[in-house]
């Protein structure tokens, strides 16, 4: 799977959700992006695709960090859980704190995959129920309810996934950037 996997229309909700978080206009984002006004409304819109160089850097910008205190104090309490869980950046899927319960799953050191996007190892079931947030609501939302949803299995020795019971909760950090709390259940 593509680890690429934004529509052009969820990279500009979440566009739109930072700008308003933050109390930014779309001129001062047409600025930070070299493009004007107009542009910015059109990739909130889902309406204009953003060029290659431009989607790179609102996906960096938009990428969740583990910056502030509180948000490292959640990454702790995601490490230090004896579940089964991780969290991962909502946009991109990149891994940013795991459990010892689950890292035991993982055939490569935890270290190889922190802070690279787990999305090439989603099941179709995961793939389906990601294509399907935008219609549930998922970004629209401040504090959207978790999802718990049949997560199908894969054949990857890597980042295994067996067949069961998952639980996605969508949580805004600090700064306005979103991650997603993934639980076996």
């Amino acid at each position: 799977m593509n680890d690429s996997l934004l529509k052009p229309a969820v990279l500009g909700v979440a566009l739109r959700r930072w700008r308003l978080l933050h109390r930014v206009k779309q001129a001062h984002a047409a600025q930070l992006f070299s493009v004007a006004q107009s542009t910015i409304s059109r990739w909130e819109s889902g309406v204009q695709e953003m060029e290659p160089a431009e989607r790179a850097r609102v996906e960096q910008m938009l990428a969740a960090r583990l910056e502030a205190a509180a948000d490292q104090a959640l990454a702790r309490l995601v490490s230090d859980s004896p579940r089964a869980v991780h969290l991962v950046c909502d946009l991109s899927h990149r891994l940013l704190a795991c459990s010892a319960t689950r890292a035991a799953e993982f055939s490569v050191p935890l270290a190889e995959l922190m802070g690279r996007s787990l999305w090439r190892y989603a099941t179709p079931e995961i793939a389906r129920k990601e294509a399907a947030l935008d219609a549930l609501g998922w970004r629209d939302l401040l504090m959207p309810p978790a999802l718990e949803f049949g997560s199908g299995a894969n054949d990857s020795a890597i980042v295994p996934i067996r067949q069961g019971l998952c639980r996605w909760t969508r949580m805004t950090l600090s700064d306005g950037t979103a991650a997603r709390l993934v639980e076996t259940l």
